[in-house]
């Protein structure tokens, strides 16, 4: 992506592959060990229903369930504007003024000259005691976000 798509690509959305691939494996894990577990008699499938690892396995595909569609719910998301960083979902959102940014701090790994999905972006802020930790991972379009964060790292030292 080039500087000037860059400006105009400001809002990143929360990556839901995680949960997608999550509730995906444990029904596939469930479903295999029905079928392992169940028997044929007489051309008929008959299911164990007294075996407390398929409860186990059903609870886990439910909670997984729940938590990807609230997830698709809450719709998380951080956006880029002139004024700051805004931190956005479904239920509300919280703008950091640039004025009120003192540092940020990004991440870095010496472990490893790829991407790491551990790496983190500290924003420390005039009002709060803690810093805001974000992890680019758990964005879509990790790269870009580490670019912006960057561009916001370079006009807050200016300041």
């Amino acid at each position: 992506m080039t500087d000037e798509q860059l400006k105009h690509k400001s809002k990143f959305k929360y990556n839901m592959s995680f949960y997608y691939q999550s509730t995906i494996i444990y029904f596939v894990a469930f479903a295999i060990y029905l079928l392992i577990r169940g028997q044929f008699v007489e051309s008929s499938y008959t299911l164990i229903t007294r075996d407390p690892i398929i409860y186990l396995l059903a609870f886990i595909v439910v909670v997984s369930l729940v938590a990807l569609f609230f997830n698709l719910y809450r719709n998380r998301y951080i956006e880029f504007s002139n004024e700051g960083l805004i931190f956005s979902d479904r239920f509300g959102s919280k703008l950091i003024h640039k004025n009120e940014i003192k540092e940020v701090k990004l991440g870095k790994d010496r472990r490893y000259d790829k991407a790491n999905p551990l790496k983190l972006v500290r924003i420390k802020i005039n009002s709060r005691i803690r810093p805001l930790i974000v992890r680019p991972n758990d964005y879509e379009n990790e790269t870009e976000l580490l670019k912006k964060f960057h561009q916001l790292k370079l006009e807050v030292e200016k300041v």
